[in-house]
């Protein structure tokens, strides 16, 4: 019977749904709904296989953010920026499951994660490695482009009202004597023309600088007893009383402006510590903590908190930001992450990450000149301007 439709049913496995292909008897149609029949069955398998997906970044030059993983060939090795979203196929998030199940995931320290969950689902080549998707992106959510995108960011940095005042940010620099000639020399130069109220704290007290010695001996590494006797002075009466606490390295650069922007989205009567989050031990009992290179911001009811815990280093050149990290855990008190601190250099982080930031911080002088790492990446704050304009015109 000529115009007579007849329809073909096949099932798919995989979410037992039926596809209903509408045609006709003439040969033609017959061939067509044959060719999308193939067709569809292809793309179901696709679905069955396993699929890591992303915004590829890749490091131009091996890093130790990233342990030096693929020293040879850094760019040979991509992982997702986690602003723009990431996706797993189900069957790869079945097995990832079982694989966690069977051998529970170990890990000395956890330091961008973006980068070693790539590593962990690559698996040495016996996983899927990262497939790039254009339209998972960083841009604007009101650039033009953006239409052609599934995910974009925010185009607003932190801000949840007036900025903190400078004055209500008390600055611990940590330091030491063969530093004073060149590091603490770089924070006059910088940032440190930004801040109220700061002091150097040294295992020598020069009045031209001037430092202050707390009666710590320096240390070579860790710097636990050092950072302790601040917590200690910034709850005494020797230090204007602010909300704020800031604890840097003397080869950390940062900018305060931002900063103070940043904390007016946190309540400094809750327990905050806020920075760059590293993990030790996480997966098996371990706990996270604020790495120390890229700043440490506490407000005071954590300090309080912290002290009146009992927590106390186990030496003087004990990690202070893991104790700190430890003795965090052990009150339940969170560890908040901000990607905007940065315990590494600029050169340490792939620039389509840091494209579709306003940095707050980076730290080390190594093979750089920090003054102009300050002025390329931290001086300006034009933005922080318009965005206080914005948030009035809004009010």
């Amino acid at each position: 019977m000529v115009g007579m439709c007849f329809s073909l049913f096949f099932v798919v496995d995989l979410r037992d749904v039926v596809f209903v292909i509408q045609s006709q008897r003439n040969s033609f149609h017959v061939r067509q709904a044959e060719k999308l029949r193939k067709d569809l069955l292809l793309q179901t398998q696709a679905l069955q296989e396993e699929w890591f997906l992303g915004k590829p970044l890749h490091d131009e030059e091996s890093t130790i953010i990233h342990h030096y993983a693929f020293s040879e060939n850094p760019a040979a090795f991509q992982y997702p920026d986690f602003s723009a979203g990431w996706a797993l196929s189900i069957p790869l998030v079945n097995r990832l499951t079982s694989k966690i199940e069977e051998e529970p995931l170990k890990s000395d320290f956890t330091i961008d994660l973006k980068h070693e969950v790539a590593l962990y689902i690559w698996e040495d080549g016996k996983g899927p490695r990262l497939t790039g998707v254009p339209e998972l992106c960083t841009i604007p959510e009101h650039n033009p482009r953006a239409q052609y995108c599934a995910t974009t960011v925010s185009s607003q940095s932190p801000l949840c009202g007036q900025p903190v005042k400078s004055d209500n940010i008390f600055i611990a620099v940590k330091t030491c004597k063969k530093f004073h000639s060149d590091r603490v020399l770089v924070v006059k130069k910088t940032w440190g023309k930004q801040a109220s109220l700061l002091e150097y704290y040294s295992d020598y007290a020069d009045p031209s600088i001037p430092t202050i010695n707390l009666g710590v001996p320096n240390t070579e590494r860790g710097h636990c007893g050092k950072t302790f006797a601040i917590l200690r002075r910034f709850l005494s009466s020797h230090v204007p009383n602010t909300d704020w606490l800031l604890i840097v390295d003397d080869d950390t650069l940062i900018s305060l402006p931002r900063l103070q922007a940043l904390l007016s989205c946190y309540d400094f009567s809750e327990p905050v510590c806020l920075g760059e989050r590293y993990g030790y031990g996480l997966g098996q009992g371990g706990y996270s903590y604020i790495t120390g290179g890229g700043g440490m911001v506490f407000s005071r009811e954590a300090v309080v908190q912290l002290l009146a815990s009992g927590c106390k280093c186990y030496s003087n050149d004990a990690p202070d930001d893991m104790v700190l990290g430890m003795c965090l855990n052990a009150l339940r008190v969170p560890v908040t992450h901000s990607p905007l601190f940065h315990q590494a250099r600029p050169e340490d982080y792939a620039k389509e990450f840091l494209a579709h930031q306003t940095p707050i911080s980076f730290h080390k002088h190594w093979n750089i000149d920090p003054i102009a790492v300050f002025n390329k990446w931290l001086k300006n704050d034009k933005h922080t301007e318009g965005l206080q304009k914005s948030t009035k015109d809004e009010l």
